[in-house]
């Protein structure tokens, strides 16, 4: 089939999504364009920072369009595109953009508290300490999964110590990253000395990107994955605990026009190109490496079709910037809307890469993805080496704007999970575990430690955890709704399905932790390969997160059906 079908196809159903099921539950919840919202009524310079719709609409996308949509989409492709295709559609539509709105609205009605705050307003303080304890589990995980990713995507040594081929490329991309990360600053200290707004806002982004590519490009940094990793953590410390005017939100504004151009450009290298879908259209309900089509292609695909994480950084961030309530419509569910979206072109471009036989293209989800585009980029005369780098840093912004944001959600979860409401005269440990700089230092520990198992090891946990956590905001979403008066029969549905989905995953992972620890104790490892001590590290840990998760996730669902059934409906309204 032609790529182009494709796409056009699901350009055209988003769109009506956006414009018809998304403006329906605008109206069905209510939006009140001259109601203040929390970045109005509390604005501090640091989290409540009252901002354009479209400035939040660039963190939001920026921040929720992480690794997932491009590696989740090519990974679960092993079952066939169409089965991809169509939940990337249906996910993103009914579950995925429905969740985001949703999470963002709840935060914005209620002064822009967490999603952790919420809970304990609508589901109890119990519940409230088991969602933070489970949120700051699963942003280890992320932090893990997308910093690995990062680190190896700028690394110039193979295993053998020896410079790889694509060295100069990636260390280009390495210095553009960091090159980003300053200009960030000066934009964002430029932006509070002069308020820019509208076009010199666009301009000055754009200046800032093309003098850290002309930097990068001339200026590769060559290094190998373990300072890459070490780079990539101080980066995203400060990205937690520095305010998000001067750091967060310029790199998100000026990383926007870069994904605008990647998704431009496969676009119009689709519209020009339209290479053949190589990928099979089915392969069946089983697949050797991936295992049963359900769940693992609904936790594989992720972020592409549904996401926790994303509610996370609509009531974490996102809800302390919206500076009108007519906004939350492009920020909750159009952002969404666009990532499913980049999901399917990263399935087009994946299957347009592909053997004629529909044997997949070689290396990493990244790898295809970046290598596709470019090659689109250079049809239209874009010389080769700067259309990779480009690609590169492109990918990698996926991962990093995804990570920076995680670590600042994990840092509040952290301190709201030991916080209490008279802090000023709380313990000395608590003040302490409280503290911004030594909450981050924790959460970012943790992250480094998970990153020993590797990026390929850690994904399915992370799918798992992702969708399990997307069914625990629903769960409090259903609460929220009912008693403000307000339907919520629209979110069952995903509910139970991502419910039945994430436990299933979840304890197959679990099994096939068990399985692998027993089959390395029972034999013996020859010599060289690996040691019983790295399968423990590799499983092991991934065991012990499985329970913690299923554990906490059924707590938590608990939790929230016994809040639900006590919960009387508009009560709130009454009160």
């Amino acid at each position: 089939m032609n790529t182009l079908v494709i796409v056009l196809i699901a350009a055209v159903c988003l769109f009506g999504a956006y414009v018809l099921y998304g403006r329906w539950l605008a109206n069905k919840w209510g939006i009140d364009p001259a109601a203040k919202t929390p970045a109005v009524v509390h604005e501090d310079g640091r989290d409540y920072v009252p901002t354009n719709g479209w400035t939040v609409f660039a963190h939001q996308f920026s921040s929720i369009a992480g690794a997932g949509p491009v590696t989740g989409a090519i990974q679960a492709a092993a079952f066939g595109w169409l089965p991809v295709l169509l939940w990337v559609l249906l996910g993103g539509i009914f579950f995925g953009a429905v969740t985001d709105f949703g999470a963002l609205y709840a935060s914005v009605k209620n002064d822009g508290k967490s999603m952790g705050m919420l809970i304990e307003k609508y589901i109890g303080k119990t519940g409230r300490k088991l969602f933070l304890l489970f949120c700051w589990l699963f942003c280890g995980i992320v932090i893990a999964a997308f910093a690995d990713m990062v680190a190896g995507t700028f690394n110039a040594f193979g295993a053998d110590g020896a410079m790889v081929e694509a060295a100069k490329t990636n260390g280009a991309a390495g210095m553009v990253s960091i090159m980003f990360m300053v200009f960030a600053v000066i934009f964002g200290l430029l932006q509070k000395k002069f308020n820019f707004s509208g076009w010199k806002e666009s301009v000055i982004s754009i200046v800032f990107i093309v003098l850290s590519f002309v930097i990068g490009a001339n200026l590769p940094l060559i290094l190998g994955k373990a300072a890459w990793s070490y780079i990539t953590f101080v980066y995203i410390f400060f990205a937690a605990v520095l305010p998000m005017w001067l750091l967060k939100q310029p790199r998100d504004h000026m990383t926007t026009f870069m994904f605008v151009a990647m998704i431009v450009g496969a676009v119009v290298g689709l519209l020009v190109a339209h290479p053949t879908m190589n990928l099979p259209v089915f392969t069946g309900f089983t697949n050797e490496k991936l295992g049963t089509m359900f769940p693992i292609l609904f936790v594989t695909v992720a972020c592409g079709a549904v996401s926790g994480f994303h509610s996370l950084v609509s009531s974490g961030t996102s809800s302390k910037t919206v500076e009108n309530e007519k906004d939350m419509l492009k920020v909750g569910y159009g952002a969404m809307i666009l990532e499913s979206l980049l999901a399917v072109l990263a399935l087009c471009v994946a299957g347009a890469a592909a053997a004629a036989d529909g044997t997949p293209a070689a290396g990493t989800p990244f790898q295809i993805f970046s290598r596709g585009v470019a090659g689109f980029f250079e049809m239209f005369g874009v010389p080769a080496y700067a259309a990779t780098v480009f690609m590169t840093m492109c990918v990698s912004a996926l991962a990093l704007t995804s990570l920076d944001a995680v670590a600042r959600i994990g840092r509040m979860s952290f301190q709201e999970l030991f916080s209490v409401d008279d802090m000023e005269h709380a313990e000395g440990w608590r003040k302490l575990f409280c503290n911004v700089y030594f909450s981050t230092f924790i959460t970012l520990v943790f992250g480094f430690i998970l990153t020993k198992i590797g990026y390929a090891n850690i994904w399915p946990l992370f799918g798992s955890a992702n969708q399990l956590l997307s069914a625990l905001v629903l769960a409090t979403l259903c609460v929220f709704l009912k008693v403000t008066g307000r339907s919520n029969k629209m979110l069952f549905p995903p509910l139970i399905i991502m419910l039945c989905v994430t436990f299933t995953a979840l304890v197959q992972r679990l099994i096939a932790m068990v399985k692998a620890i027993s089959t390395a104790a029972s034999v013996t490892i020859p010599a060289g390969e690996t040691t019983w001590g790295a399968v423990f590290i590799a499983n092991g840990l991934q065991l012990i997160l499985a329970v913690l998760l299923i554990v906490l996730g059924l707590n938590i669902v608990f939790h929230s059906f016994s809040a639900y059934k006590k919960a009387e409906h508009n009560s709130e309204a009454k009160v």
